[in-house]
């Protein structure tokens, strides 16, 4: 058989190039975690601010891993993130994890 629509190709060149790292915006921002408890009738609500991230997808991906990780829900408000009950001491195991500080 003719190899009349067959196109060959090497990338074996592409695989070894090193790629530029980024920098990482994680590790130089300090982030605020606080609990609320007055205009929200009574209700306790973590407040996560400073994250240092405003792509808004990269947002919603980190809320739900911290939605999952701690059980509970959770919205997304500008660039910063707010979950429901007192989940400081979770939040801060979780954010040192994934290299942010507090």
């Amino acid at each position: 058989m003719g190899k009349k629509n067959w196109i060959e190709f090497n990338n074996h060149e592409n695989l070894f190039q090193d790629k530029p790292k980024e920098k990482n915006l994680r590790k130089i921002s300090k982030v605020n975690i606080s609990k609320q408890k007055k205009g929200k009738k009574g209700k306790t609500v973590t407040s996560i601010k400073g994250l240092g991230i405003s792509n808004e997808t990269e947002i919603k991906e980190l809320l739900k891993k911290m939605k999952v990780f701690c059980g509970t829900g959770g919205t997304v408000i500008g660039e910063d993130i707010q979950l429901q009950g007192d989940m400081v001491n979770k939040l801060t195991e979780f954010l040192r994890n994934e290299g942010f500080q507090n």
